[in-house]
């Protein structure tokens, strides 16, 4: 599933991602305010019906656009089946789950949307009620598996989505209890999610561009063989501290070394350090490279025999 490195599809899915929480919560607040309502003293009832259900979809296209990005990046670990079945994602499975099953609720609820006329009242009414399961498996999900969930400016949209949230509920179910519930509600809602992003949810980021670091590395070396040269190709993954695609190429001649290359591409920011292979191991080979912001790596890969055909294992340490 892994198409792309490019650091815009990995900018696309965070910001799909907010994008869809943010409609959500709105459509949330929208169906409440309209609930148990005939007439509405600023706005026509249809107006708002018809917002609430363009709302709607444009939370399911949002939905569509982060799953979609997040599928084909590189950076991040999932799999086909890691983004549609629950608890399987490596990534923080909890909260990943989370997401999962609210994207799929949200399915299901579109589902019977569309149905509506055909359905009892009753019970598209009941399943209607499960857009708060959906908002609350989202929220929860933000929180805990989003990469930005502890900047400032995250925490403040999820704070007053959460406050927004909360306070049109309260205002529906327990208005008879004071004027002052809803705003309480509100209050302590934005509370708790900046003490959650805070504290216990919040997030370490992996290194920018590390100046060093040493990982896991698994690829494939590739070899064409002709009468006087041969061309041997090195393609491996880097994950650990910090993730990267390294490639290495060398062109063979009798009794020397003709010519290098070499690549190491940051992820997910998408930096490339381009330079040379500067010596060649049975099993590794070490390189150096200058990157685009002016800095220089030193690389060396080392890996065992190879296994399966040309796939191999091992490890890269890289230092400036």
């Amino acid at each position: 599933m892994h198409l792309t490195t490019s650091p815009v599809d990995w900018y696309a899915a965070r910001a799909a991602g907010v994008a869809a929480y943010l409609l959500l919560s709105t459509v949330v607040c929208l169906g409440i305010t309209m609930a148990g309502k005939k007439r509405l003293e600023c706005w026509p009832r249809f107006a708002l019906e018809d917002v609430h259900r363009f709302g709607g979809l444009l939370v399911g296209t949002f939905v569509i656009i982060h799953v979609a990005t997040i599928a084909i990046d590189a950076y991040l670990p999932f799999s086909l089946a890691s983004i549609v079945v629950p608890f399987v994602a490596v990534y923080r499975p909890i909260f990943t789950a989370l997401g999962i099953v609210a994207a799929e609720l949200l399915l299901a609820l579109a589902v019977t949307n569309h149905y509506r006329d055909r359905l009892p009242y009753r019970y598209w009414r009941r399943a209607h009620y499960f857009n708060f399961a959906v908002w609350a498996g989202a929220t929860v999900h933000g929180l805990g598996g989003g990469t930005d969930r502890s900047t400032p400016w995250l925490m403040g949209i999820f704070a007053a989505a959460v406050a927004a949230v909360l306070a049109a509920i309260s205002w529906r179910f327990l208005r008879g209890y004071g004027r002052w519930v809803p705003a309480g509600t509100a209050a302590a809602g934005a509370l708790a999610v900046v003490l959650l992003a805070a504290g216990p949810l919040r997030f370490s980021p992996r290194p920018w561009n590390s100046q060093a670091f040493d990982g896991t590395l698994t690829g494939q070396v590739l070899r064409d063989v002709g009468s006087t040269r041969a061309l041997v190709s090195a393609a491996a993954t880097a994950s650990g501290r910090q993730r990267a695609l390294l490639r290495a190429d060398l062109l063979l001649e009798p009794g020397h070394l003709a010519a290098t290359s070499f690549q190491l591409e940051f992820l997910p920011s998408g930096m490339l350090c381009t330079g040379r292979v500067t010596r060649v191991h049975s099993f590794g080979f070490e390189a150096s490279c200058r990157a685009e912001d002016g800095t220089h790596r030193f690389i060396s890969a080392r890996w065992g025999r190879q296994a399966q055909g040309n796939s191999f294992s091992g490890e890269v340490h890289v230092h400036a």
